[in-house]
């Protein structure tokens, strides 16, 4: 693909990129098989990231923040995530080509940033999978207690097999697991509905009792006054980052979408709704039944007891509610583990493209599944069973807390790609509106906003540490080892490559204008009858 180890500034090497631009989107249509339907990319777009960050995590951003600080964080947050995927699903449906925001820092930015943020990602992937690994082997603990190698052993084997599969497996499976996180969700919010109303078994109204009893802002760490209050709030940012990783990842298998400038569109444009009303809506549904002050918000069990609906319908009275939250968070875990697997080894496929990684990982199957890929992150599930022992977990731990940092790496870099990629528009005179297969609204404006928050939110990550009395060595490095290696590795790479970052005017933005209109979607079908009351995915 790409040259990346020489400057590429003259006449005759653009012109060739350019050529090279305009047939990379076919070249890729010809290895991969388009197995993912709009439906698919709908209900991952939809509910795809939905997992214990939001059934579990929720209350501890309860018991740090409030109710209200809870609230107004995860709606913060949730606001610049929005943005984020909005920029993604832009640039996705004008360059549908597997590896997502890796390919696009390759073509509009800089080859440096491509493989800086790209090695990022696939660390945060190696690390992320064996978690989910862990995290479904202890779920299956609430009903069985048996060596938590057994359950990682067979999920992870099973994760491998679906990832090996034609990629059509792997969106009907997504597919359920969403409309099973769906109806949990609706479900949970009518109890909450239910029990704040009186309803419950134990027939107590709640309303707005738990906003002013112990009050809608927590005290963070006991400090008094507005500055605890404040820091809490700050502090729930992390909770609610988590519960929104991966939701940028609507375009990493764009090229096994079929219709992808059709269906990438349509999932970013419905991501503002989806926030929302299962993010936003949920947290506030939690504030309203579970107290801040509830100690069980901050016991780390990982299975349904710590989740704040659970601890609302046992306080109600509600006794068999804990079983089916358990068993749609293990399908969740296992939901989250096969989306990672597609995001890293198409990751991995993007990078091995471009030559930022090993030519073998271009590999694919027959049924187009890059399996070096897949396979490699197989081996890496291993880093699972380092949890069987008390000193390898630490270690494991304080690996998942820099993949935590890497998420937000990831937005910065979107962020700053995006960027380039408007002002590339603006300078060679494109009309997004009208010559781009879609362009999202109120740009760039709400990418500069959701760039200085990610960015402050990352100075200020650990801010914990430097409380008096509180500082905690492993809790700094975690926070903040992520910025000197991807400059590292950044610095490095330009260093050994001779890159730089593109000029506005060099941006390969007319070759992609001109292979949409020379391959264009097929038109969007008329829904007809009850069709026409589908919200989810028509």
């Amino acid at each position: 693909m790409r040259p990346t180890n020489r400057q590429v500034g003259s006449e005759k090497e653009q012109q060739h990129w350019d050529v090279e631009a305009a047939s990379a989107h076919l070249e890729e249509i010809q290895v991969f098989k388009q197995g993912l339907h709009q439906r698919h990319i709908q209900m991952i777009a939809l509910a795809g990231t939905i997992g214990t960050g939001l059934f579990l995590s929720s209350g501890q951003a309860i018991a740090l923040a409030g109710p209200l600080g809870a609230f107004l964080a995860y709606s913060i947050v949730g606001l610049t995530v929005a943005s984020v995927v909005m920029a993604v699903g832009e640039m996705g449906s004008l360059v549908p080509l597997n590896g997502g925001v890796i390919r696009y820092a390759e073509i509009f930015c800089d080859p440096a940033l491509a493989f800086a943020n790209g090695w990022n990602q696939i660390y945060s992937y190696l690390v992320s999978i064996p978690a989910e690994l862990v995290a479904a082997a202890v779920i299956v603990e609430f009903w069985i207690t048996v060596n938590s190698a057994i359950w990682i052993t067979i999920f992870g084997l099973l994760m491998i097999i679906t990832a090996l599969l034609f990629v059509r497996v792997y969106g009907e499976l997504e597919f359920f697991f969403s409309m099973l996180k769906i109806m949990l969700i609706i479900t949970i919010n009518i109890m909450a509905l239910v029990i704040t109303c009186g309803g419950g078994p134990d027939q107590k109204a709640i309303g707005f009792s738990y906003w002013i009893k112990p009050g809608p802002m927590a005290q963070y760490l006991d400090l008094p006054g507005p500055l605890g209050r404040l820091l809490g709030f700050w502090k729930a940012f992390d909770n609610a980052l988590y519960a929104y990783s991966g939701i940028e990842n609507i375009t990493v298998a764009a090229a096994e979408t079929k219709n992808p400038r059709k269906a990438i569109p349509m999932a970013a444009r419905r991501i503002f709704f989806r926030i929302l009303i299962f993010y936003v809506l949920t947290i506030f549904m939690v504030g309203l039944v579970v107290p801040s002050s509830d100690p069980s918000l901050m016991t780390s069990t990982n299975t349904a007891s710590q989740s704040p609906f659970v601890i609302a319908a046992r306080n109600a009275g509600i006794k068999t509610f804990p079983s089916v939250i358990n068993a749609i968070v293990l399908t969740s875990a296992w939901s989250s583990g096969n989306s990672n697997m597609l995001g890293g080894s198409r990751i991995l496929f993007g990078m091995a493209v471009h030559g930022h990684a090993p030519a073998i990982f271009k590999r694919t199957s027959r049924f187009g599944i890059p399996y070096l890929a897949v396979l490699l992150y197989g081996v890496f599930m291993a880093l699972g069973y380092m949890t069987l022992s008390s000193s390898a977990s630490e270690v494991f731990n304080w690996l998942q807390n820099i993949v935590s940092i890497s998420t937000l790496v990831n937005f910065i870099c979107i962020c700053i790609v995006y960027l380039r990629f408007i002002y590339g528009c603006q300078k060679q005179g494109i009309d997004r509106h009208k010559e781009l297969p879609w362009a999202a609204p109120f740009q760039p404006f709400t990418t500069w906003v959701s760039f200085i928050i990610f960015v402050l939110l990352f100075f200020t990550g650990g801010f914990s540490t430097f409380i008096k009395g509180s500082w905690n060595t492993k809790s700094f490095v975690s926070s903040y080892i992520n910025l000197p290696l991807i400059v590292a590795v950044y610095v490095g790479h330009k260093l050994v490559m001779k890159t730089k970052v593109l000029s506005l005017n060099e941006i390969p933005i007319r070759p992609f204008i001109e292979s949409a209109r020379k391959n264009p979607d097929p038109p969007v079908k008329t829904k007809r009858g009850l069709a026409r009351l589908n919200i989810l995915w028509a």
